[in-house]
């Protein structure tokens, strides 16, 4: 994506954040936050005592006290927005880079009756027909229905090296904001103005759009509970103060809340689950909602189609393999010759593959040459030259029917050289001079670089991959073997891809899906994560929840990362919050009643120095660490894969151990501080 990921906390960013932190501070969005919200109500009521101490009562704190309760109080309400508003700031600064592709773009529109008229692309339709030339910027999402053209997708992807679309077939659909950066396209307009890929995309970016996750709802449930349950608790502490005949002040009652409750994990909750769908999309990949990245941490089996997402869709030329009689030079110059003028992308991988060994050619060879286009009845192409030379290539049993017509003769080993590439997984092509074969072209599905080792990465995380394919299983074996997958479907149809799906969801399984195809499509809409390729069909993007912008089937194995990241960062610092609260109650409970039990004593072990010390640096405390963990939040918790046993052991000892241990350090040195500098 074409967004700028280097600097993530800029000074614009930043100090929007600052604004928006006060903004946030409306009781109807805090509201939605139950924790922070009973802080504000405490903020409010200190307020009203900082400016009317007896407000409620006579009281023994002077007006200094309360004062500072509620600039703690408003303090750690900001941290906490402070945290949310970074977090969507980064989402809403893509969304302004991305608007910047979205100028307004003129079209060249195709009438009724054949003529063009220029028009704006906000007035483009579903439907319309566009011709765009070299050079232009695609106005509007769309299907080329005309022409073979490489596209700059720069704008969206963030990737420089163009990509060869054209007409039919999985790789058919452009997008607006794009540029033709070769020949020219004509596209039929598929999405109306707003409903667009583009248009998606920045609502997606903006974490303020951002709904909650059902893990996240479901935390966010457990805090209000814990909130409720310690304000029932605190309400029960007055009729106990007053048998003991304790004076228990309004805003002690109130720090005291503050800091038992979960405020640490509530003030940094949301800020975690944007932050985490934010990491996705520095990843060139666009996650449709929270749940698609949540989900993705928990993933048990992963389902890939071959074509376009294991191997890169287009059959390539890997060798030249010539009959007996022939030279190897022979038959490459003479599979050269056949190819020339041959567009498709296996046509360009056997002139690409001959210049590699050494074959040159002149084009003004070939300026006369007659083309012989490929079709389905002969299944053969190639040039007649003006010598009377007839080249062609093509299937092998139509090649062998062409030569027996002309009274050529079949080589010998033709069969045994087909059988070879065929059992390889390859698929052959005869190559012919007339009534002679010169031998067979061996076409290889390549798989992508990098594969095998991803995959093995997915292994050790205890993750299953199965490949999807409509070869035949001979073929599929060896594209499996070779890619390093656990399992594979061959001659897969997309009902099978569904019910390979379903069969483990109903294991209890969470299972991922992978594909760029119309074909696709039902199976990505099936999947608990569905993860179309950009370079694919509208139709597969429009059933997956994600969207790798790179095209990169080894990508989902970053989001899987992302998603265990994500949950583990919010298992992490809710474990750490809630182990704050054990320090805390060392710290407040005995200054609270120390004075009428002094049996308390033996609780006071951080020996702070007074009640009123020892409240406010507990309240410091809570309001300071809150800022102190927002990098975290943001970052993340590092994914290393372990076990599950491991890894709650690990977050037990990492961030439940510190969790106790830190508040006990740092209540101890702010109240140092305060005591030192007489402030109380």
């Amino acid at each position: 994506m074409a967004v700028e990921r280097k600097h993530i906390m800029t000074k614009e960013i930043i100090n929007h954040a600052l604004v928006d932190a006060f903004k946030k501070l409306n009781p109807r969005i805090m509201m939605k936050n139950p924790v922070m919200f009973v802080v504000e109500i405490g903020t409010i009521i200190t307020f009203l005592l900082a400016i009317a101490p007896q407000l409620f009562g006579s009281t023994n704190v002077g007006r200094g006290y309360n004062v500072t309760v509620c600039l703690i109080l408003l303090f750690t309400i900001l941290f906490a927005n402070f945290a949310e508003a970074l977090a969507e700031g980064r989402g809403k600064a893509q969304a302004d880079s991305l608007r910047k592709t979205k100028s307004d773009t003129k079209a060249r529109r195709v009438q009724k009756d054949g003529s063009f008229k220029e028009v704006s692309s906000t007035e483009l339709r579903k439907g319309d027909i566009v011709r765009i030339e070299i050079g232009e910027i695609i106005p509007a999402d769309g299907e080329i229905i005309e022409g073979l053209a490489s596209i700059d997708e720069s704008a969206i992807t963030g990737e420089s090296a163009p990509v060869i679309k054209e007409a039919g077939g999985d790789f058919s659909s452009v997008t607006g904001g794009t540029r033709v950066a070769s020949d020219y396209i004509v596209i039929r307009v598929t999405a109306d103005p707003g409903e667009s890929f583009l248009d998606r995309m920045i609502s997606l970016v903006e974490g303020a759009k951002r709904q909650k996750t059902p893990n996240e709802i479901a935390l966010t449930t457990l805090l209000a509970v814990l909130t409720l349950i310690f304000l029932i608790v605190l309400m029960t502490m007055v009729p106990m103060a007053e048998y003991l005949n304790v004076k228990l002040e309004i805003s002690t009652l109130i720090a005291l809340l503050v800091c038992l409750i979960p405020t640490t994990i509530g003030g940094l909750l949301s800020a975690i689950g944007i932050a985490g769908m934010d990491r996705v999309t520095q990843f060139n990949v666009l996650a449709m909602s929270g749940k698609a990245v949540e989900a993705a941490g928990d993933i048990d089996t992963m389902i890939l189609d071959k074509t376009g997402t294991i191997t890169f869709g287009n059959r390539m030329a890997a060798e030249f393999m010539p009959v007996a009689g022939v030279t190897a030079n022979e038959v490459t110059f003479t599979a050269l010759q056949a190819s020339v003028k041959d567009e498709t992308p296996e046509g360009r991988s056997i002139v690409e593959l001959a210049h590699k060994l050494g074959q040159t050619w002149e084009a003004k060879a070939y300026e006369d040459a007659e083309i012989v286009e490929f079709t389905a009845e002969t299944r053969m192409s190639g040039l007649n030259l003006p010598d009377g030379t007839m080249l062609r290539k093509g299937a092998v049993d139509a090649i062998k029917k062409y030569v027996t017509a002309l009274g050529g003769k079949i080589p010998n080993e033709l069969e045994a050289i087909t059988n070879r590439i065929a059992k390889a997984g390859g698929t052959p092509l005869a190559v012919a001079s007339n009534e002679r074969i010169y031998g067979v072209i061996y076409l290889k599905d390549t798989v992508k670089p990098g594969l095998k080792e991803r995959f093995a990465e997915l292994r050790a995380m205890g993750i299953k991959t199965v490949m999807c394919t409509g070869d035949n299983p001979l073929t599929a074996a060896t594209i499996a073997l070779e890619a390093g997958v656990d399992e594979f479907i061959a001659e897969a149809k997309p009902e099978d891809k569904i019910a390979a799906i379903k069969k483990e969801q109903q294991e209890g399984k969470l299972v991922a899906m992978t594909g760029d195809g119309t074909n696709d499509a039902p199976a990505l809409a099936q999947a608990d994560v569905g993860l179309a390729m950009n370079s694919g069909t509208m139709a597969a993007k429009e059933a997956a929840n994600m969207i790798d912008l790179d095209s990169d089937p080894t990508k989902l194995l970053s989001v899987i990362s992302i998603g265990k990241q994500l949950l583990i960062t919010r298992g992490a610092l809710t474990t750490f919050s809630i182990a704050n609260d054990i320090a805390k109650y060392f710290a407040i409970i005995p200054a609270m009643f120390i004075a009428a039990m002094p049996q308390l004593q033996a609780l006071n072990i951080m020996n702070l120095a007074s009640p009123q010390s020892a409240i406010l640096s507990a309240l410091i405390f809570n309001a300071i660490i809150i800022p102190l963990l927002i990098p975290i939040a943001m970052k993340g918790v590092k994914y290393r894969a372990m076990s599950a046993d491991r890894l709650l052991l690990r977050n037990i000892v990492v961030y439940g151990v510190g969790g106790v241990v830190v508040p006990f350090i740092g209540i101890k040195l702010i109240d140092m501080v305060l005591h030192g500098l007489n402030i109380v």
